[in-house]
């Protein structure tokens, strides 16, 4: 592995105190009661409830799918023997070690949601597969093998079980590297990270299909899954990205560099663009072809208090990253690094914003309390506990084959 540039502490640890973590607190804390007052106290109350569960929903999901972004990264970088980002694995790998505990979150946001109607009522009502019930939907009942309770909440514990179980043990690897030196870990990394991608290649759409698409269950559209996967990717890396440049700005991770950013920036770049194509893609294809049972989709998205989101998703996650980050030197400034960061993450919070209320919510459409109070408590809570996981061991990865090469890496 050669001598490393010794000027580096690789022993450098993390200490998640200070202010990160009274802000993390306080986030959680203006979340709980933002839950709370959307239950007990929004004005519209008679979708209270609808409304609350579709703002846990759309956080829970957004924050499972950054956790589950931690990991792919981590097993993109073993599969492609990757050297430039050896020096930043702990980043996401203390995303990965939260997955479990998002998942449980999203489980049980679901399963309430579920089982109280207020979530997934398009297809999981009473007497819709009852042909002898006033609500029969020859449709939903045509469905009703795949989409039924108990099958569905099995194929949310199996896929996010399966992907915790990965991420878990691919930061075990590397832990244990730290320890015992060699290749074995590495080799260990790499194999599983093998299996983990097809698995996760394989079955995230179908995950997305039901947790999100499910909502409005009269409609399907094959390109969801992938327009669903190009967010996570996008919105992961930039929560690494984000993390990345706080910890540097903070004193750590002195061994990252401009071409690292640069690198991180361009991963950014180049899937805003391949979101932007699912995205136009979908949308394109449902217009042109003008079928009924693929155009309510959209129709719903074009009333007047959908509408102006609608454009504005696009200019957020599409038009911003491309014409903020296209130079070179803009992926090498921090400052541009971080606001383009902070406004994707933004841009695919109203994406997904858009993708499950104008299924969820009939009648509500406007932006409050509850879904500002939610989105920061969720923010709050995976600061919270990403920061914890990633002050649990040194920076570094101290082991890696390919430090030596992260640690002088030019473009």
């Amino acid at each position: 592995m050669g001598n490393h540039n010794h000027t580096h502490n690789f022993s450098q640890q993390f200490e998640f105190a200070g202010k990160a973590k009274s802000w993390s607190l306080i986030a959680i804390v203006i979340g709980v009661i933002a839950i709370a007052y959307g239950f007990l106290l929004d004005p519209h109350e008679a979708h209270r409830a609808e409304r609350t569960f579709a703002n846990l929903l759309l956080m829970g999901y957004y924050f499972t799918c950054v956790c589950a972004a931690g990991a792919f990264f981590l097993a993109l970088q073993f599969v492609a023997q990757a050297g430039w980002s050896a020096g930043i694995l702990r980043v996401p790998q203390a995303f990965a070690k939260v997955l479990p505990i998002a998942s449980v979150v999203l489980v049980v946001i679901i399963a309430a949601g579920l089982y109280s109607h207020n979530l997934y009522h398009h297809w999981s009502e009473e007497g819709l597969t009852d042909p002898n019930s006033e609500n029969y939907d020859a449709l939903i009942a045509g469905k009703s093998g795949y989409l039924n309770k108990p099958f569905f909440l099995i194929r949310q514990v199996v896929f996010l079980g399966i992907y915790s179980i990965f991420a878990l043990a691919l930061a075990r690897f590397s832990n244990n590297e730290d320890l015992e030196g060699g290749l074995s870990n590495y080799n260990k990394s790499f194999k599983y990270s093998a299996i983990f991608l097809v698995i996760f290649g394989f079955t995230t759409p179908i995950w997305s299909f039901d947790t999100i698409m499910s909502l409005e269950a009269h409609w399907f559209s094959t390109m969801f899954g992938w327009y669903n996967f190009a967010a996570m990717w996008v919105s992961g890396l930039c929560a690494i990205t984000l993390t990345v440049i706080l910890l540097k700005k903070s004193g750590y991770l002195t061994w990252v560099n401009q071409n690292h950013l640069h690198d991180l920036g361009k991963f950014i770049f180049a899937f805003s663009i391949f979101w932007t194509y699912v995205w136009f893609a979908q949308f394109l294809l449902i217009w042109y072809a003008n079928m009924p049972e693929e155009t309510v989709y959209f129709y719903k998205r074009w009333e007047p208090t959908y509408k102006p989101w609608f454009w504005i998703n696009i200019v957020m996650n599409f038009l911003s990253p491309v014409l903020i980050l296209m130079t070179r030197d803009a992926k090498r400034q921090t400052t541009v690094l971080t606001f383009v960061c902070i406004f994707l993450l933004c841009g695919h919070w109203l994406d997904y914003y858009m993708m499950i209320m104008p299924g969820t919510m009939e009648e509500h459409h406007t932006f409050g309390i509850t879904e500002i109070g939610i989105a920061l408590g969720f923010a709050g809570l995976f600061a919270y506990l990403m920061l914890t996981k990633l002050a649990e061991k040194p920076l570094v990865a101290k082991n890696h084959p390919f430090l030596e090469e992260s640690l002088h890496h030019h473009i």
